[in-house]
């Protein structure tokens, strides 16, 4: 066997499906476990704006102990009614302490009723029940400030879910005018605008600004829905992320300007200055008071565009034959030329008789014979 055999490079990085398939977890619980810091992610090596996982990530998760089974219950989410059992609590009680805002929900999604069902996670719930300062809130009467909360219509799981999302965007970025990107992703489009004035910078955010979770087809109202949830509603949330805007606006100006069109100046073009012309189609200068006959003018109009042939001494019939053929545009004039220049003499008229068969033959104007 020859000693140059060719052994296959193992790259240092790896797509995060083919991740997934060597951890041993699904696509879903590897993006869980990306989005809440488990798993750490670098750019891509392509530099299309993906991310991978490094080798050395992976041989440090499957060394853990207890592998992969370990990992799967990190990441493993929980609805109201499972959360509910999980906690030993009834589910009225868990919906209410998740509108509080107690229990952060990690993911939600859109039922065939179009309703938002949202997901926590199993490790967080265990956490807060086994916690002995919360033992107040899963048994006995809620206290009388959370009652009034709750009067109130209060209802946090959207902007909890929101600020867990934060905090993962942030994660991933690492250039200024991606980080403004991912904060103008939580505003309304006329928040942004009102904080960031130049529209080549609003058009940077607008191209960085990255993408809700992918519910439904684009367009669809259950798509709708799902930006309807990533944007700010309460008026303290939206002041806070306006002021972090401005100031994420000023690191990334510092760092770089953003991008702008370049400016086209006008190209050197040779155009005949005005006027130019007018003293030879004008003809030469005539003393003040004098006039010019009408046929003289247009004579001298009709000249100048077309050069026509002198009048042909045959007869007005063979002269007419050889008219030469005009342009469309001075067709008019020229025929008025020709037929201020050119008349027919007058020819007696002869006797002509009609000798169809339908017309009686005229005899008033036949010649009389002596």
């Amino acid at each position: 066997m020859p000693d140059s055999t060719l052994v296959p490079t193992v790259p240092a990085t790896c797509s995060p499906s083919r991740a997934a398939r060597e951890l041993g977890i699904r696509r879903a619980e590897f993006d869980l476990a990306v989005h809440l810091g488990r798993i750490r992610t670098v750019p891509d090596e392509g530099g299309g704006g993906g991310r991978g996982v490094e080798r050395a990530e992976i041989d440090r998760l499957r060394a853990q102990y207890g592998f992969p089974s370990t990992l799967r219950e990190r990441v493993r989410v929980v609805g109201t009614a499972e959360g509910a059992a999980l906690m030993r609590i009834p589910a009225g009680r868990f919906t209410r302490l998740a509108r509080l805002g107690l229990l952060v929900p990690v993911r939600f999604y859109l039922n065939r009723y179009r309703a938002v069902v949202w997901l926590y996670l199993a490790e967080e719930l265990e956490q807060f029940a086994s916690g002995a300062e919360n033992a107040r809130l899963l048994k006995g009467r809620t206290p009388e400030t959370l009652r009034g909360q709750l009067a109130s219509g209060a209802d946090l799981r959207a902007r909890n879910w929101r600020g867990r999302h934060f905090g993962f965007l942030l994660r991933q970025v690492g250039d200024p005018w991606a980080r403004a990107a991912a904060v103008a992703a939580f505003l309304a489009p006329t928040e942004v605008a009102d904080v960031v004035r130049d529209p080549h910078e609003r058009a940077l955010l607008e191209r960085l600004r990255p993408a809700p979770p992918a519910h439904g087809a684009p367009g669809s109202s259950v798509a709708h829905l799902a930006e309807h949830l990533m944007t700010a509603q309460d008026p303290d949330e939206v002041g806070w992320l306006r002021s972090d805007l401005a100031r994420a606006m000023r690191e990334a100006r510092t760092h770089s300007p953003a991008p702008r069109p370049p400016v086209r100046l006008p190209e050197a073009a040779e155009h005949t200055p005005a006027g130019y012309g007018e003293a030879e189609r004008r003809g030469p200068a005539r003393p003040r008071g004098a006039t010019e006959s009408r046929p003289a003018r247009h004579h001298r109009a009709v000249a100048h565009t077309v050069v026509a042939a002198p009048p042909d001494p045959t007869g007005p019939r063979q002269a007419q034959e050889a008219r030469p053929e005009v342009h469309r545009s001075t067709r008019g004039l020229r025929a008025w030329w020709f037929r201020a220049n050119f008349r027919p003499t007058e020819v007696a008229p002869r006797y002509r008789a009609r000798n169809r068969p339908s017309c009686t033959t005229e005899t008033s104007s036949r010649p009389r014979t002596s």
